[in-house]
C-alpha cells in the first residue's frame, strides 16, 4: 500500500447493483446489493433523500422561532425549528445548503437574517435513508416585508417565539420529539452557556 492512500475500513461495503422501486419528487427507494470485504453479499433498502436545512433563529429578545406543523407520519402536530429539504435542480444537481436556510427561514417564518453561521451537519437516518441535515445559527431578524417569500403550498405552518433558555429547558425534559429541534437547541444552547 503506498504512503499515500488510506487504510480500507474492515466494515466498508460497496454497491454492486441497484435497482430504483420509486421514484418520487424528491424522495427515491432503491434496492442497493453490496458486496463486503468477504464477499458475501446482502441487500438494504434506502430512501435516497436530496439533503436538507435546518435554523436556529434567534430574534434581538434571544427568542427562538419555532414552527408548528401537522407531521403525518408521526400522527399529529409537532413544534420544530425551521427546516427544508434541498431543491433538486432540473440537471439534477442539489441545491446549494447555504442558500437554502435562508430561503427555508423565509418561507416557514417569514424573517431575514443579517448573520449566519454554520453550526454542523449530520446524517438523520443513516441505516436507511441518505438525508444529510446542514444545521445554521440565524441572527439579526427582520420582517421579510418586499417580495417576501411564503410556505410551500402543502404546508400550513404556526409561528412560535420562545425564549432560548425555555427551548433549551424544553428539550431537556424531552417535550420536543423532532430530533433536528432537539439536536439544534441543545447544540446552541450548550454554545451560549445555557
Amino acid at each position: 500500500m503506498a504512503d499515500d492512500q488510506e487504510p480500507i475500513d474492515p466494515l466498508s461495503e460497496r454497491v454492486v447493483a441497484s435497482r430504483t422501486i420509486h421514484a418520487g419528487r424528491y424522495l427515491d427507494l432503491r434496492v442497493d446489493t453490496i458486496e463486503r470485504l468477504d464477499g458475501s453479499r446482502h441487500e438494504r433498502e434506502v430512501i435516497g433523500h436530496p439533503g436538507a436545512v435546518a435554523v436556529i433563529a434567534l430574534d434581538e429578545a434571544g427568542r427562538v422561532l419555532l414552527v408548528r406543523q401537522w407531521r403525518l407520519p408521526a400522527g399529529g402536530a409537532l413544534l420544530e425549528i425551521p427546516a427544508g429539504t434541498l431543491d433538486r435542480q432540473p440537471d439534477g444537481s442539489i441545491e446549494d445548503h447555504a442558500l437554502a436556510a435562508p430561503r427555508e427561514l423565509e418561507e416557514e417564518t417569514g424573517y431575514r437574517a443579517a448573520t449566519w453561521e454554520r453550526l454542523g451537519s449530520f446524517w438523520t437516518a443513516p441505516g436507511f435513508a441518505t438525508e444529510f441535515m446542514h444545521l445554521y445559527l440565524a441572527t439579526g431578524l427582520t420582517p421579510a416585508h418586499e417580495n417576501r417569500l411564503g410556505p410551500d403550498d402543502d404546508e400550513a405552518l404556526e409561528l412560535s417565539r420562545v425564549p432560548l433558555v425555555e427551548a433549551v429547558a424544553m428539550a431537556a425534559r424531552g417535550e420536543f420529539r423532532d430530533a433536528k429541534t432537539l439536536l439544534g437547541l441543545l447544540w446552541v444552547g450548550r454554545r451560549r452557556g445555557v
